[in-house]
């Protein structure tokens, strides 16, 4: 039976101008309030979608958001983590090293902020990321030792990604989860880490299991989540990769595709 509901944002449960349509927020409420988990499941931190968080009204007790593609499990309440996993200074080092020698732009981030690298041009991950603090800093003042960092991104035009995403060495491929999230942004994560894993850590928490989620997605970094979730579904403007591990596929992210799925399969509830 599901009883967790797990949505991507970008391309998925938003729309192309970024909003939460009132069809999707009408079925997503009624869902919330008649006992159905709804978790967001996105690359940013916490304080950055809380606009979403707060029209869909997920500001009870036992509300969590996957945040950092699944770095971090968030109460959204108490703002306390249930899991967090993240890289240390050093392992930055391997990112700095290859987009500073072929000139890549890059953003660190921390669990509170992103860092824009100036040792390297600017990235257009500004902005794409909203309701965060930027600072500017060189990759020599980022905070050493024991300070935990969620990721590293490079954000750029999407034909140049393109056309960078053959050449990410396979060192990296190695030590890092490398996911392409959207079409300009391709993401450095700590290494098995997904949005699958946070949810697990979240199932668990509830003494639930998977045969109890349905997710929603478009992208790599929902494939995890995609395939072992008792039903995924897959939005049709979805990469074609993610589409195939799909149990369903649904309208797109301009159709209300999240509202249409879920008004067929919780008739009984709406």
């Amino acid at each position: 039976m599901i009883k967790i509901i797990a949505l991507d944002l970008d391309n998925t449960l938003l729309d192309s101008q970024k909003r939460i349509s009132g069809r999707n927020t009408k079925v997503l409420r009624r869902l919330h309030e008649n006992g159905i988990k709804v978790v967001l499941c996105t690359g940013r931190p916490i304080n950055a979608i809380w606009n979403y968080i707060e029209q869909l009204g997920l500001t009870q007790d036992d509300d969590f958001t996957i945040n950092f593609n699944g770095g971090l499990v968030v109460n959204n309440v108490t703002k306390k983590p249930l899991f967090s996993r993240g890289l240390n200074a050093d392992e930055l080092k391997l990112v700095y090293d290859f987009a500073h020698e072929h000139n890549y732009s890059l953003d660190v981030l921390d669990f509170e902020r992103v860092y824009e690298i100036m040792d390297m041009p600017r990235s257009v991950y500004k902005g794409t990321v909203k309701n965060i603090e930027f600072l500017d800093r060189h990759f020599a003042e980022l905070p050493m030792g024991d300070h935990p960092y969620a990721k590293m991104v490079m954000a750029m035009p999407a034909e140049k990604l393109k056309q960078i995403i053959p050449t990410i060495p396979n060192e990296l491929k190695m030590h890092f989860s490398v996911v392409q999230s959207q079409p300009h942004i391709l993401e450095f994560l700590p290494k098995g880490g997904d949005k699958s894993v946070g949810l697990k850590h979240l199932l668990d928490h509830f003494g639930m299991d998977f045969s109890n989620l349905m997710s929603f997605g478009d992208a790599d970094n929902d494939l995890g989540m995609i395939k072992d979730a008792e039903d995924g579904v897959v939005m049709e403007n979805g990469l074609p990769n993610v589409k195939e591990e799909a149990d369903h596929i649904t309208k797109s992210n301009d159709d209300d595709g999240v509202a249409v799925y879920l008004e067929n399969k919780f008739a009984n509830l709406l």
